[in-house]
């Protein structure tokens, strides 16, 4: 439908393509990855693109989401607020602020990939180093030596 934004669900993997990621994986382990054409003619991949590959489908084996998108890609509110994991409505309160960086198509608000991830990189740090501090602090007061009370009802 022309103009309505809707939630995609991820693509489960099923246990057969497991398998084949799995054994992929290995395989590129061993050796260094060509790519035929069909053709049949073969080029070394660069080492960057190698490293790439070899990444993704650890993460593939691990279960985990990945998805290739371009820098220059541009991504709804909804798209955004997804990646973020957050709701839509604090997106556009973030972009009001020029806490990311946006531009209009008409009336409706698009966002450059780049500048998402370059601000979920950014709150992920602050996130691990306010945890960081937090930790420590607490350790120094001693409260990881302290027992948790006892809540049960007697």
């Amino acid at each position: 439908m022309i103009g309505k934004e809707e939630a995609r669900p991820p693509l489960a993997i099923s246990e057969t393509d497991q398998k084949q990621v799995l054994e992929l994986y290995q395989k590129i382990q061993r050796s260094r990855a060509e790519l035929v054409g069909p053709d049949g003619r073969t080029q070394k991949l660069p080492v960057s693109l190698y490293e790439f590959l070899v990444k993704l489908i650890a993460d593939l084996c691990e279960g985990k989401s990945v998805a290739i998108v371009q820098n220059d890609a541009q991504l709804t509110t909804v798209e955004g607020a997804r990646m973020l994991g957050v709701s839509r409505q604090f997106l556009i309160k973030l972009l009001e602020r020029g806490e990311i960086p946006h531009h209009m198509v008409g009336t409706h608000r698009r966002i450059y990939v780049r500048d998402l991830l370059a601000y979920k990189a950014k709150r992920d740090s602050n996130r691990r180093k306010i945890l960081d501090q937090l930790t420590r602090s607490e350790a120094e007061d001693g409260l990881y030596e302290l027992e948790p009370p006892d809540d049960r009802a007697e």
